[in-house]
């Protein structure tokens, strides 16, 4: 005898929801792997998770998704960096990538590289996901104020994370570029030349 299954309304909001969010889910996931294969299986497993929870997904199911995959790709790596370590008993350093991307080499990508991770998910979730503040909030357990002040601050890290990455390639600030020159058209006063 085989278990019931969810209700017939479940089982179509389910493909409904599967129809909809699968590539968003799978592309989310396939930026924070190293193979099309890790990706595959934290997508599959969080569409698991999806179909044992169907009556608690959210109106908007999109950020939910995403916070779920978020915390099955987590439980991946950690099981990833177990192997690692077992395999790698006699370094002191076991190295895993911190993000996977077409062009790695790229100064924004060595940036990102170089922040922590909570901020390089907090970028990804803005610059690749496309999020706002509540969806984010949401995908991570917090609240959107919360959100709002951490990525002001993981911008911040970015931007001299960035500057720092263009000096080291020899990149003229794009910044420093600016003139100082008054614009054309305007009148240079003198030293102690008066004016309204």
């Amino acid at each position: 005898m085989t278990p019931p299954g969810p209700p017939s309304r479940d089982a179509a909001r389910f493909g409904a929801l599967f129809e909809a969010h699968q590539r968003d889910v799978l592309a989310y996931a396939r930026r924070r792997t190293t193979s099309i294969a890790d990706a595959e299986d934290a997508a599959a497993e969080t569409f698991v998770i999806v179909w044992r929870r169907i009556a608690t997904v959210p109106i908007e199911p999109l950020p939910w998704l995403y916070g779920v995959a978020r915390r099955v790709l987590a439980n991946q790596r950690r099981g990833q960096d177990r192997r690692l370590r077992l395999a790698w008993r006699v370094r002191d350093d076991v190295p895993t990538p911190a993000f996977l991307g077409e062009d790695t080499e790229a100064p924004a990508m060595v940036a990102l590289t170089r922040l922590r991770a909570d901020d390089q998910e907090l970028l990804r979730l803005v610059a690749w996901e496309e999020l706002g503040n509540s969806q984010i909030a949401e995908v991570l357990g917090a609240t959107p104020n919360a959100i709002a002040i951490r990525l002001h601050r993981a911008r911040g890290r970015f931007s001299l994370a960035l500057a720092d990455v263009l000096r080291e390639r020899g990149v003229k600030d794009p910044a420093a570029s600016r003139t100082h020159e008054q614009v054309k058209g305007t009148a240079s006063r003198g030293a102690g030349t008066e004016g309204p």
